[in-house]
């Protein structure tokens, strides 16, 4: 049961766009579609799993002295094997995140599970609070994405819903702002009603 508390809470309690309000440079910059904030979420993800388990296997091997510094590199080795693998076999992906998958090192969810839980907890728990963390993180993107998408060309995933133009600022930076800020006022709402 605690395993699977310590899933959901990255989706609920803890999501890191919506509640605890980190990694919001991604979450504002590459959300102007579904598809690029899914897979920058998957990327995070991938990123979050591998390096908390990493963490979490040498943690008492690593001086407190270097600790950050030695969570930067494990992080920055799972985040290079991300960008090599994008950059080969999705490369209208990669080109369409651009800087922000080299920006997932300094992530602050990233960084911050591997220091908050990782270091301290053991292999499994770490695994799955990387899990639940970086899906809550992709569902936030892609639920972000989805509403920018669908309010600024009518579409998701580039499935065409509505006919004509849709409303330019959500495609614009300003989307990004007005859209997360919705989408919390909405889900603070739902909290409020249960």
């Amino acid at each position: 049961m605690s395993q699977l508390k310590n899933f959901t809470k990255g989706f609920i309690k803890e999501n890191p766009v919506f509640v605890l309000l980190l990694g919001l440079c991604p979450a504002l910059g590459v959300t102007t579609s579904a598809f690029n904030g899914l897979g920058m979420g998957l990327a995070t993800t991938f990123v979050l799993v591998s390096s908390n388990s990493v963490v979490s296997l040498i943690k008492n091997q690593i001086p407190d002295k270097v600790r950050i510094p030695s969570f930067i590199v494990i992080i920055a080795s799972f985040v290079t094997i991300v960008q090599l693998v994008m950059e080969a076999f999705l490369p209208d992906l990669f080109a369409a995140l651009g800087l922000f998958i080299p920006l997932i090192v300094v992530n602050c969810v990233v960084l911050g599970r591997a220091e908050a839980f990782a270091s301290k907890k053991d292999f499994k728990s770490s695994l799955i609070d990387g899990l639940g963390m970086g899906l809550g993180f992709a569902f936030a993107l892609t639920l972000l994405g989805a509403v920018r998408e669908l309010l600024g060309s009518g579409a998701i995933f580039g499935f065409s819903f509505i006919q004509g133009d849709g409303m330019l600022v959500f495609v614009l930076a300003p989307g990004a702002f007005i859209g997360l800020g919705y989408l919390i006022a909405l889900l603070n709402m739902i909290k409020k009603t249960e």
